[in-house]
């Protein structure tokens, strides 16, 4: 089988750069502060957002071998790389976190994965915590007959990833004072932070609680840039309990910035980070005429 390269990617029609809309909304406004919305969630109707950034040039690395990626029961890495390889003609395994969901039907997110042509593998979870190691790793590969297999960590953040999302602060150059994104395991604000220009800043919000990401994506850069690049820093307080978790305030928060703007809040991380900057923005964090750009990263699962 062959690398799907640049003409085999530019056939799957991304929509790049991804759109920047403006919103308006009163609680912005009052405090002098502009909202855009960059809209990654429609780069490609399967591939969407943040996915399509981290997995193009993972996609071409693999070089036509399998691609083995790891996930939770509703992980969009998984789906996501479960379509691109449904796309490009590229077979796909996911390690699933949880033995016991070998015994259960399976729900919408998996299944889409079978019915795009990812083979599951479900493992318990104390493996699936240690799978970064090179012994676990190893045997992980060798029952999933996948020995000779690209493999992409979970989340898709490694160092093409970070360096394919770099090209999201390029594209944002001149637009924006403080550039927002949701994250989880920190790849696309490494590769961000690095894209922008002079006197900009990143802005992360991590939906996991835990306080580690902040190493995490400093290593990133570090392997993919050769240091600490840009101005970013983290805000750690809206996780909502941590990653997979809501709450009713945020699922009625999302409802509402809907019904206002007329864009669909994916709830497990956009959710997050739109709840986060109208705190901010209300505690006074930007200044007046700053404009804030949010990243869309992704849209609700349709089933």
């Amino acid at each position: 089988m062959t690398s799907p390269d640049a003409s085999d990617l530019a056939a799957l029609r991304p929509r790049l750069p991804s759109p920047l809309q403006e919103v308006t909304d009163d609680r912005f406004a009052r405090r002098g502060v502009r909202l855009l919305l960059k809209r990654d969630d429609l780069i490609h109707p399967e591939l969407i957002g943040n996915k399509w950034r981290k997995l193009a040039p993972n996609l071409t690395a693999a070089a036509g071998r399998t691609v083995v990626t790891f996930g939770g029961a509703y992980s969009n890495h998984l789906r996501a790389t479960a379509a691109a390889g449904h796309l490009l003609g590229l077979p796909t395994i996911g390690i699933v976190r949880g033995q016991e969901l070998a015994d259960r039907p399976l729900n919408p997110s998996l299944a889409r994965c079978v019915t795009d042509g990812m083979r599951l593998h479900f493992v318990d979870r104390a493996t699936y915590r240690r799978k970064g190691e090179a012994e676990i790793l190893t045997g992980l590969l060798r029952r999933a007959d996948a020995e000779e297999a690209y493999v992409v960590p979970e989340g898709g953040s490694n160092v093409p990833a970070v360096r394919g999302c770099r090209a999201l602060g390029e594209e944002l150059r001149g637009q924006a004072d403080i550039v927002a994104i949701a994250c989880g395991t920190g790849g696309t604000l490494a590769g961000l932070a690095a894209g922008l220009g002079p006197g900009q800043r990143a802005s992360g919000v991590p939906v996991l609680k835990g306080g580690f990401l902040t190493a995490d994506i400093e290593g990133l850069q570090e392997r993919a840039f050769g240091g600490r690049r840009g101005d970013w820093a983290l805000d750690e307080r809206f996780h909502f309990g941590g990653y997979g978790r809501t709450t009713s305030d945020l699922d009625a928060f999302a409802d509402e910035f809907e019904e206002r703007h007329g864009v669909a809040v994916e709830r497990l991380y956009v959710a997050k980070l739109l709840y986060g900057l109208v705190v901010m923005v209300e505690e006074g964090t930007f200044e007046k005429g700053a404009t804030v750009v949010a990243v869309v990263t992704g849209a609700p699962f349709a089933q």
